[in-house]
């Protein structure tokens, strides 16, 4: 029996909280770019996490609930829209063509995140993760063509998937209601504190530039 869309966001909730203890600062790249995923969320608004919070713990429990959202629509379009189905067909087989794929089966705190860091001034790569990945996809053959008429009604089904995945989310955003008192304390037992110490940290280093026992 599958398990309900309430059984998975509990599981997807209690994963994060498992995972909250092990985050550390030192552990999170800063990012040029706001994550689009995560900048303005419903999902992290609906469990209470803000934009104050660290952007890899605001990460981890969106990507969880985004697979929820998108496993929810895989299954309502292999069911419903025969014609975005096989496109996405055609998508899987081109990407399992690859040699080179660094973005899959990474873990949900890292999912979605840039493969490289942020180049330094006057110091470029020699080459870099994403710039390999990108010369693998451009080896593949391109997909098919298609005509006008099936362009528009692709179309069609792609925002019949984006309406149900929207209904699924705005749903998810009413189970995860209940969970904000759980994820704010889990926030403020294990994230608050380090954010603290480094703020208490920066703070005697800025008062004591020139102090000799400063390395």
């Amino acid at each position: 029996m599958e398990r309900s869309l309430e059984s998975q966001v509990d599981q997807a909730v209690e994963a994060w909280l498992r995972w909250v203890p092990r985050w550390a600062p030192a552990t999170h790249r800063g990012r040029v770019a706001p994550c689009r995923r995560c900048l303005g969320s419903p999902i992290l608004s609906a469990v209470g996490i803000g934009g104050n919070v660290p952007h890899g713990v605001q990460h981890g429990l969106s990507t969880r609930i985004k697979a929820i959202v998108d496993q929810a629509v895989a299954e309502y379009t292999a069911r419903n829209l025969p014609m975005l189905q096989a496109e996405l067909d055609h998508q899987a087989d081109r990407n399992r063509s690859r040699a080179y794929r660094p973005g899959e089966g990474l873990d949900p705190e890292y999912e979605g995140m840039p493969l490289d860091p942020d180049p330094l001034p006057g110091a470029p790569f020699l080459f870099t993760v994403a710039g390999m990945a990108d010369e693998a996809a451009a080896e593949l053959p391109p997909l098919p063509p298609l005509s006008e008429d099936a362009k528009a009604a692709l179309r069609q089904e792609v925002a019949l998937a984006d309406d149900y995945a929207n209904m699924i989310g705005r749903e998810i955003c009413g189970l995860l209601l209940r969970h904000r008192l759980n994820v704010q304390a889990a926030i403020s037992q294990y994230v608050e504190p380090q954010i603290e110490a480094m703020l208490a940290e920066l703070s005697e280093a800025l008062d004591s530039p020139f102090d000799p026992d400063t390395p």
